[in-house]
């Protein structure tokens, strides 16, 4: 019988690794044998050494990081510091109220300042804006020095001028915007322009700009050419660019002249609103071109008939004339006679009697027959009589056709044209009528007798009865 051990048939077969690496562990050779440290090859503690892989931040030094997180108020930005930074949405951009996604997304490489290298709350601080701000600065300081030029957004509009994002914060002053000064800032928001750097402090954080002295500076032979070809007396057209309390400035095509308000009309004016607008289109006379100042003189009424010139070459002394009081004065009354043409009626003027105020005579807004007796066109003045147009005489031209010598008959009874009345203006002569007492339909004797002395420029004399 043999001694040979029996097998199990039903018995799993060895794994040929495992009894290979049980061979192999069972080996004196193989067997691990742990390194002994003999030497400290670190020269630090372990937790000096994990601090030495990390950078070294100190408040105020430029640093550089990846942008891990963008939320609503602040951005994390991981510098490889033992914590990420965090810049506060108000130290992200120079720009106030900004959302910052629309400055920065996730993956971003960006310069940061360190404000705070631990807060309260054990956070590192940082700003990207102030980092800007310092890069900015030295650029800037450059460009002042060889009188360079910046350019950049308008991102803003405050009281005075425009804020231009120019690495940082310039103020551009409203005067200093164009040749002229701008009323409305608001359409410069978003535009691009380019300025002088004419103020420059660090220490108050102040840059001011001029985009005025940038054009002057580049336009310069522009408008040599242009003024050197602009003679006193042309007429040239043009378009309001500008309205101001003494006048309107006009924009001829390369430059701006300016008309002053006297030079508006030959109205009065009081305000020159009231005659131009920006954007009309206008024909001026050239007045003067100061080369020196580079100024332009306009007349806008210069290109207009002069209503006093047509006045005095229409009208001669002695004529009778119809006006209206337009004032009351003192010595007087001043009566409109045609269109932006007043007379003097002086207080002597006014009655064949002593007059003490010219109120006893007229009122304001009255209208009434008045003779010329004086007409001096170089002071632009006439003196007018009520007293001699009660006296009869010649009516000017405008008048002959109701009021000429054809309309009144050999007793100097009116018999010229009839006045034709609306169905609207009897009803209300019915009615002044029956509040007044007299009879419907005909105005009261006394009162038909002043209507008929006011309305007849006529002599004054009754040729059928005489006098008494």
């Amino acid at each position: 019988m043999s001694d040979a051990p029996t097998t199990d048939p039903t018995a799993p077969e060895p794994d040929p690794a495992e009894t290979t690496a049980s061979a192999e562990a069972e080996s004196p050779e193989s067997a691990y044998t742990p390194r002994q440290i003999v030497d400290d090859d670190l020269g630090v503690s372990f937790a000096d050494a994990i601090d030495a892989t990390l950078v070294s931040v100190e408040d105020g030094a430029i640093v550089t990081g990846t942008v891990v997180r963008v939320d609503r108020d602040e951005v994390l930005l991981d510098i490889g510091y033992k914590s990420e930074g965090v810049i506060p949405s108000r130290e992200l951009s120079i720009r106030n109220d900004v959302d910052p996604n629309e400055v920065v997304s996730l993956g971003d490489d960006i310069e940061a300042l360190v404000l705070t290298k631990e807060d309260k709350d054990g956070r590192l601080v940082l700003s990207k804006k102030r980092a800007q701000y310092e890069r900015a600065w030295g650029d800037i300081e450059r460009v002042k020095e060889e009188d360079g030029v910046v350019s950049g957004p308008v991102i803003e509009v405050v009281k005075g001028g425009l804020i231009l994002d120019i690495g940082l914060r310039g103020f551009l002053p409203a005067s200093l915007v164009e040749l002229r000064r701008v009323r409305d800032l608001q359409p410069y928001v978003g535009k691009s322009l380019e300025a002088k750097i004419i103020e420059l402090d660090k220490n108050r954080n102040n840059v001011v700009l001029s985009r005025r002295a940038w054009l002057e500076e580049t336009q310069r032979e522009q408008r040599e050419d242009f003024l050197a070809n602009l003679k006193p007396g042309e007429v040239r057209k043009g378009v309001v660019s500008s309205v101001v309390n003494f006048g309107a400035f006009v924009d001829l095509g390369g430059m701006d002249g300016l008309i002053h308000v006297s030079e508006l009309s030959w109205k009065h004016v009081d305000h020159p609103g009231s005659v131009v607008a920006v954007g009309d289109e206008v024909e001026v006379q050239v007045l003067d071109v100061d080369l020196s100042r580079e100024r332009i003189s306009l007349s806008l009424k210069a290109t207009q008939q002069d209503p006093w010139q047509e006045f005095a070459t229409s009208h001669r002394v002695g004529e009778l004339v119809y006006g209206r009081v337009t004032k009351l004065v003192p010595f007087g009354a001043f009566v409109q006679v045609g269109d932006g043409i007043e007379g003097l009626v002086h207080i002597s003027e006014m009655s064949a009697h002593h007059v003490d105020l010219p109120e006893q005579v007229v009122t304001p807004g009255e209208e009434l027959w008045v003779k010329i007796i004086d007409l001096d066109l170089q002071r632009r003045r006439i003196s007018l009589s009520i007293k001699q147009a009660a006296e009869g005489g010649i009516v000017a031209a405008e008048y002959q056709e109701h009021f000429g010598e054809h309309a009144y008959d050999d007793q100097g009874n009116y018999i010229g044209p009839s006045v034709e009345h609306s169905p609207e203006a009897d009803e209300a002569w019915a009615e002044y009528y029956a509040e007044s007492g007299g009879p419907s339909g005909e105005a009261p004797e006394a009162e038909a007798e002043v209507a008929e002395a006011a309305t007849d420029p006529g002599d004054g004399t009754d040729e059928g009865g005489g006098e008494e």
